[in-house]
């Protein structure tokens, strides 16, 4: 299969030799360091139990990740935005959303780790376009203790500048709405979410509003506008009515803004459940393990797009679980309860 946006890579095997690659860990047990985690991901499974298939212990593969991870994460984060940027090939304008995605584990803390959740969660944020029916990663950044959201948007959107893109439009949820996130925010067409308990409105609405923050001197306010609407709900047979709202500086009608929010935003948290339908487990505490994992997870989110309308997500998981079958005692049962959706599927034959 030739794949247009990944010319020099023609079938999913080559695929999976290209992710070898891309996890280029220096030393004798590199390569199988490099299984174990592709693997895990694949399965959705613990990376201590992968190691065993490989042949290597738990503890070696927490070493190459600890001692090599920082440069690992980066030349994979430099993967991924090759990706969008072949599928992006001559676009130069995109619509931008930008969001975060907590991850929450359990046990002992982890080291600069934030703690908004019961247990340890950990925010990683980023920045997608959709185009042409695929939603791409552009930027990503962890959010770690003592980072503003100012600071994450900031980040996401000059990676997104340095890739040579205009941002046309950037949609935010309402996690960051924040006096200093609406001051950057307001050189761009933006619309983001507000938490309706901010600014008090419960009918519909819309108008011009100021921000009233505490934490600002009253000539550091924000002036915007501010659409508010409602929703019916039904619970326990009740129905009541629960509002929304939206801080924009479009000067479009009500209801086309809040199309262009949704349209925008929606497809970024199918993305987030894609990745995370990749992610593997470990009881690494480490902050550069956990990193590197949920990176990993985002590549092989990434080559899936490629393949968006050719083969589902769990039949690109099975054609690649193939390359990686050292772990025979768990393949056969899993291609079992995979083999229907296979039977429909030539992506090896054709060229």
């Amino acid at each position: 299969m030739v794949t247009p946006v990944l010319p020099h890579q023609n079938n999913v095997q080559q695929i999976g030799y290209k992710l070898l690659s891309m996890l280029n860990f220096k030393g004798k047990r590199g390569e199988e360091v490099a299984r174990t985690l592709i693997s895990a991901c694949l399965w959705n499974d613990s990376v201590e139990s992968k190691s065993r298939a490989y042949g290597v212990s738990p503890q070696t593969v927490r070493n190459y990740v600890e001692e090599q991870g920082v440069e690992v994460v980066e030349k994979l984060l430099e993967q991924v935005r090759k990706i969008s940027l072949k599928v992006l090939k001559g676009v130069r304008e995109i619509d931008l959303s930008i969001d975060w995605t907590t991850k929450t584990w359990y046990g002992r803390p982890v080291g600069g780790l934030g703690s908004s959740e019961e247990g340890n969660s950990w925010n990683y944020a980023t920045a997608t376009t959709k185009f042409d029916g695929k939603v791409l990663l552009l930027a990503f950044v962890t959010q770690v203790k003592g980072m503003t959201k100012d600071e994450v948007v900031k980040a996401l959107v000059e990676q997104v500048v340095a890739m040579g893109f205009k941002v046309r439009l950037m949609t935010l949820d309402a996690g960051f709405y924040t006096v200093d996130v609406l001051n950057f925010v307001s050189q761009f067409k933006y619309i983001i979410g507000v938490p309706v308990g901010n600014v008090k409105v419960y009918q519909e609405f819309d108008g011009e509003y100021e921000t009233n923050s505490k934490r600002h001197r009253r000539d550091e306010q924000v002036e915007f506008r501010l659409l508010v609407y409602s929703e019916e709900k039904v619970k326990r047979k009740k129905r009541t009515l629960v509002y929304f709202a939206r801080a924009t500086n479009l000067d479009l009608p009500k209801g086309e803004v809040l199309k262009l929010y949704n349209k925008v935003r929606g497809p970024i948290e199918t993305s987030y459940r894609n990745i995370k339908a990749f992610l593997p487990f470990t009881s690494s505490t480490k902050f550069v393990f956990r990193t590197l994992i949920f990176v990993l997870a985002a590549v092989l989110y990434s080559l899936y797009t490629v393949f968006k309308g050719e083969v589902r997500r769990e039949q690109f998981r099975v054609l690649l679980i193939l390359l990686f079958s050292d772990d025979l005692f768990y393949l056969r049962d899993f291609l079992l309860k995979s083999i229907e959706p296979l039977i429909n599927i030539d992506l090896f034959s054709r060229r």
